[in-house]
């Protein structure tokens, strides 16, 4: 199967191009979660979230993409099927207005979670990175660590389908081995979106540009509404294209030590965001 990472097209068990695995089988030996971090910089979990709870909260953000004219009227409002014209939207915020979605990424189950894995009282940013990808569009290879550097780099982001998301439909992908690539680690990885001159931030398009430089391979796979993928702020990533006709919900939060510096343009009632 060829599937579309970034601006290639990879073949899924080929040289480049495998399949994620998850560590559901040990989701409650925090032990054994963090030396598979370590190893991995990832962890794919199936089933995190409460899947009836993702669901409610997807219908109301297709609520809200409906009233502002993006979706297709002659369709199921649950396939978010783009209208006409309509391009990828970011709603990124603290969503104040959607608490279906708050409930799952500020919730008791995730909160306690990361206070498990960090052996802290955690905190999550006020401002979530809600986006609606839409045909064609795709995002660009890099480290998060890029955009919210100013705190504690002891950050972890969570990618949240907000639905199912088969390949078409453009999910996530990482670069494995990426988070020991310590020349990339001091060079792209010690940038400042808004201090330095790096445009979006994306370090490339072409995920084979990483990997035939610095090694690893990429890795994707299928995701359900549930399912979450946790990693840390030096892990490369990108997203598949979305060829499909549907948009491709999806949410980054972050999660770190309440006792840990926290990067001020995403937090508090207001966040400022990118800002120099």
């Amino acid at each position: 199967m060829l599937l579309k990472v970034g601006n290639r097209e990879l073949e899924l068990g080929g040289p480049h191009l495998t399949e994620l695995r998850d560590s559901n089988h040990i989701l409650h030996d925090f032990d054994a979660l963090k030396n598979r971090i370590a190893e991995d910089g990832y962890l794919l979990i199936r089933g995190f979230h409460d899947r009836e709870q993702v669901l409610k909260a997807r219908r109301s953000i297709l609520e809200k993409m409906d009233k502002m004219g993006k979706l297709d009227r002659d369709t199921l409002l649950e396939d978010g099927i783009m209208a006409d014209g309509s391009k990828t939207i970011f709603m990124g915020g603290t969503n104040e207005d959607l608490p279906e979605l708050l409930s799952v990424l500020n919730g008791n189950h995730i909160m306690e979670f990361f206070d498990k894995l960090l052996g802290k009282k955690s905190l999550t940013y006020h401002y979530k990175w809600l986006r609606a990808v839409g045909r064609g569009d795709f995002t660009g290879a890099h480290y998060d660590i890029v955009y919210m550097g100013r705190g504690t780099h002891n950050l972890y982001t969570v990618w949240s389908p907000i639905g199912d998301v088969n390949y078409a439909m453009g999910g996530l992908a990482i670069c494995l081995d990426s988070h020991n690539f310590e020349e990339l680690k001091k060079s792209y990885g010690s940038k400042d979106a808004d201090r330095d001159d790096i445009g979006i931030g994306h370090f490339t398009d072409d995920p084979l540009v990483i990997t035939e430089k610095f090694g690893g391979k990429w890795a994707t796979t299928e995701f359900e509404a549930g399912d979450v993928l946790i990693f840390g702020m030096f892990l490369m990533h990108c997203s598949l294209e979305n060829t499909s006709n549907q948009y491709r919900l999806s949410v980054d939060t972050r999660y770190q030590s309440s006792l840990d510096k926290v990067d001020e343009r995403w937090s508090g009632k207001k966040p400022r965001g990118h800002h120099t």
